[in-house]
């Protein structure tokens, strides 16, 4: 089974295709704000994509961010963690813990979250939805499967408790 970072470059490099762009069009689309061997290695899997630059290149791209991100093999995303609560319409993380935390998956999710914040212009500080649509580029940028991402929440105590 091909890892993540495979995955998802398999699925940059389907997209850059399906919109008829070779790497250089891209780079050239990008103003030199992505070079083409820097793309190639992300189709390749042999670098690791930030989620700040998979939100601009799906700008680039103009697709629904989600669109980068690889399928999932039965064509279904389960959307129960493994506390067996639904992930249906989200959840809300703690972002004072969150910024308080240093832990690698920590790190990720705040880069994740600034990212949200901005594209939302929402900059309350304390708590941040996480919808549903954010779901799957959450995932795949934590190397995780969706039904773990409340786990592993809960585990870094980011999940902020209900109707707050």
């Amino acid at each position: 089974m091909a890892t993540t970072g495979a995955r998802v470059g398999e699925r940059l490099r389907a997209i850059r295709r399906q919109k008829g762009l070779s790497l250089h069009d891209v780079e050239a689309r990008s103003n030199l704000e992505f070079k083409a061997s820097v793309l190639g290695a992300y189709e390749r899997g042999e670098r690791a994509i930030s989620v700040p630059r998979l939100l601009r290149l799906a700008e680039i791209y103009e697709v629904p961010s989600d669109q980068l991100l690889p399928r999932e093999v039965d064509g279904e995303i389960s959307l129960v963690d493994s506390g067996g609560s639904l992930l249906e319409s989200g959840f809300t993380i703690d972002l004072v813990r969150l910024h308080d935390l240093d832990d690698p998956d920590a790190q990720i999710l705040a880069r994740f979250a600034s990212s949200i914040q901005l594209e939302r212009q929402d900059f309350n500080g304390r708590m941040l939805t996480i919808r549903r649509s954010d779901l799957r580029v959450l995932a795949a940028v934590m190397g995780r499967k969706i039904e773990e991402l409340g786990a592993r929440l809960e585990q870094l105590g980011l999940r902020a408790p209900a109707g707050v």
